[in-house]
């Protein structure tokens, strides 16, 4: 029989596209079965929450704990549930993917619509296929729109009503930071500097890299965030790790799970905290003046380890990934270890919770919330993937005293997690607008969030 290569270049691709249907489908079957197996959390959620966490003995299996909230969206008029003395209205919807929030001393709003960058030797093999799947089922597998929105409410009712693209043709970006005139924007693989005046609704103006950041093809914790110090002299740039726990060798870990802190004169930098598996907010403490990240640590040890956490960030410090974990704690899987290295290893601050997922940070300085919410730190957490039942899915407030966190955390917003499991939406970035409210990112519902006080 002769066939048109045209037609059989059809038909192959054809073919091809319902293989690949047949195999996500069989992998969301086998996925949603696994959901019913592996480990079960033999601890509350607060157990794993504190200045004092209990971890108990790590536990593994030959098929780690898969547990997906699946990607639903919200419902026509639903919104979260806010915390009491408190209201939630959306600020801006329809957005793509809203990953970071970054609030500029007019009031205008800039929102990162950011996702995972190109990176083909991350879903190599059969787990990282597997993976790539487990994301775009819990929403993370649309394309990046690799643009900065700004977001203006000109007439103060807390309700965007100027959109426009501020920034575009980006590399999945994500941490942003204003100094002076110059507008900071944290690529998946470059810091990059534009020009800004206030007032400003876009720049065509092209970006002129600081300095380069860990990418590459496998890129595995891709999120680059930025803070400025106080005095506009430094970044402070967070780089995660390449891996769940250095399986892929220390090599492809340089100048990874760490902090950065970069001369923005020079673009010259230095490793100001390391063994981070995948720190992401940063914020100033107000009354100390110190560094705070949060963090979020390894999978794979059950569904009670290990806690993702919240701590202050001491410069030369190590906190242990991936030789160790809260601490001092060993990780077996590690080989070779670092006993020296172990040694020297750091307790953070404040545990979050397994498997939370916890990304966002911003300090309660200069809210308007009830005085529960006076002095703190405000915490977004995506959600798990890896413990049973799920935890995260919401936001939360961490009281601090004495420039510490203290006592258990507060819920902020709730409600992103179905009953039946599905996730109307997946909280991120926080920050608080020019009136005190409380903006948080929602990447699956496309929504941004504005808690105020009622």
């Amino acid at each position: 029989m002769n066939l048109n290569p045209l037609h059989a270049a059809h038909a192959l691709a054809n073919i091809q596209a319902a293989l690949g249907r047949t195999m996500a489908a069989l992998l969301g079957l086998a996925l949603a079965s696994l959901a019913g197996c592996g480990d079960m959390a033999s601890l509350p959620v607060s157990a794993g929450t504190g200045p004092q966490p209990t971890l108990p003995a790590p536990r593994q299996s030959l098929i780690p704990t898969v547990n997906i909230a699946p990607a639903k969206g919200w419902a026509e008029g639903a919104t979260p549930q806010a915390a009491p003395g408190t209201r939630v209205a959306a600020f801006a919807r329809e957005l793509d993917h809203p990953r970071w929030l970054y609030v500029l001393p007019n009031g205008d709003v800039l929102v990162a619509e950011s996702n995972t960058p190109p990176k083909p030797q991350d879903a190599a093999g059969l787990k990282g296929w597997a993976m790539g799947l487990v994301m775009k089922w819990a929403g993370a597998g649309v394309p990046s729109a690799n643009r900065i929105t700004l977001l203006r409410d000109t007439d103060g009712d807390g309700v965007a009503d100027l959109r426009s693209v501020l920034l575009k043709d980006l590399n999945s970006p994500f941490g942003m930071a204003l100094v002076g005139n110059r507008l900071f924007v944290a690529n998946s693989d470059a810091v990059l500097r534009f020009p800004y005046a206030s007032g400003d609704t876009r720049i065509t103006a092209p970006g002129v890299k600081v300095l380069d950041l860990p990418a590459g093809p496998i890129n595995h914790h891709w999120t680059k965030n930025l803070l400025a110090s106080v005095d506009g002299s430094q970044l402070f740039v967070t780089v995660g790790s390449n891996s769940n726990v250095a399986e892929r060798g220390m090599a492809v870990e340089a100048g990874r799970a760490a902090i950065w802190q970069v001369d923005i004169k020079t673009g010259t930098h230095q490793i100001f905290a390391s063994g981070l598996r995948n720190p992401v907010g940063l914020a100033w403490e107000p009354h100390t003046g110190a560094l705070w990240t949060v963090v979020n640590e390894r999978d794979e040890l059950g569904s009670d380890l290990v806690p993702d956490y919240l701590t202050s960030v001491r410069e030369g410090a190590f906190y242990g990934w991936p030789y160790s974990y809260y601490g001092q704690h060993l990780d077996a899987r590690v080989k070779p270890q670092q006993p020296a290295l172990v040694a020297t290893a750091i307790a953070p601050d404040y545990a979050l919770g397994p498997h939370t997922a916890s990304l966002g940070l911003a300090t309660s300085l200069g809210n308007s919330l009830p005085p529960t919410f006076a002095t703190g730190m405000f915490i977004g957490q995506h959600g798990s993937w890896n413990r049973r039942p799920h935890s995260g899915y919401k936001v939360i407030f961490v009281p601090f005293v004495g420039g510490k966190p203290v006592g258990a955390p507060i819920d902020v917003l709730t409600g992103f997690l179905s009953e039946q499991g599905t996730a109307n939406g997946r909280p991120v970035g926080v920050a608080l607008d020019k009136q005190g409210a409380l903006l948080v990112a929602d990447d699956v519902g496309n929504v941004v969030w504005r808690v105020s006080a009622k």
